[in-house]
Parts: structure tokens; C-alpha cells; sequence
């Protein structure tokens, strides 16, 4: 025997409907949410993955060359004879003279003018 209770089937159709609606407004909340903290975090300056991946590349390879040149160096300067290698001098700085004064100059007063007299 199938009893059927209108008041359940309507009562189960309500609440999937509700369930749907509930989803949905989940899935647009998290969007939002999403794109709220992408602009929070976009004002902050801070960088993309592929961007700190492609510095900490440039680093890498800026930090082995520096390690060549290094290397290098050192080899240079195990081969390279000792005498040409330079030397502390021990000079004694030149004694200054003292600065040569100049005589004070006075400065011209500025020459007063007179008005043309008028001839009434």
C-alpha cells in the first residue's frame, strides 16, 4: 500500500528547492569572498607566484656567476707573482699652507639721482 500525503510531497519539494537556493548563494558568497581578498591582497603589493618564482631564478643564476668569478679570482691570485702585488706605502702626508687671506673690499654706496627740475 502506497499511501500518498500531499502535504510531504510539497513539504520535500520546498526544502530541495531550498537546499538549491542555499547552494547557491554559498557558491556566490565564497566567489565574493574570493574576490574581496584578491583585492585586499592586491593592494598590499604582493607579488604572484610565477613573479618570486622567476626573481628567485634570476638570484640563483646572479649567485653561481658570483661564485665563478670567485673561483676565478682566487685562481688569479695564486698564480700571479708576489712582487707585483701591491704595497702599503707609509707617506707621510704633505704639510698644507694656510689659505692666503685677501683683503676685504668695500662695497660702493649706490649713486643717488636726482629728478630733472622741471622749468615752469
Amino acid at each position: 500500500m502506497q499511501s500518498q500525503n500531499r502535504f510531504f510531497d510539497d513539504l520535500s519539494k520546498v526544502l530541495n528547492g531550498l537546499a538549491g537556493t542555499v547552494a547557491g548563494v554559498g557558491r556566490e558568497a565564497e566567489a565574493s569572498a574570493r574576490e574581496r581578498a584578491k583585492e585586499w591582497f592586491g593592494g598590499m603589493d604582493f607579488v604572484s607566484r610565477e613573479e618570486f618564482e622567476a626573481v628567485k631564478e634570476m638570484a640563483s643564476k646572479a649567485r653561481a656567476e658570483a661564485d665563478a668569478v670567485k673561483k676565478r679570482l682566487d685562481a688569479l691570485e695564486k698564480t700571479a707573482p708576489k712582487s707585483t702585488a701591491a704595497k702599503p706605502t707609509t707617506r707621510k702626508p704633505a704639510a698644507r699652507k694656510p689659505a692666503a687671506r685677501k683683503p676685504a673690499t668695500r662695497k660702493a654706496a649706490p649713486k643717488k639721482t636726482t629728478p630733472p627740475k622741471s622749468t615752469s
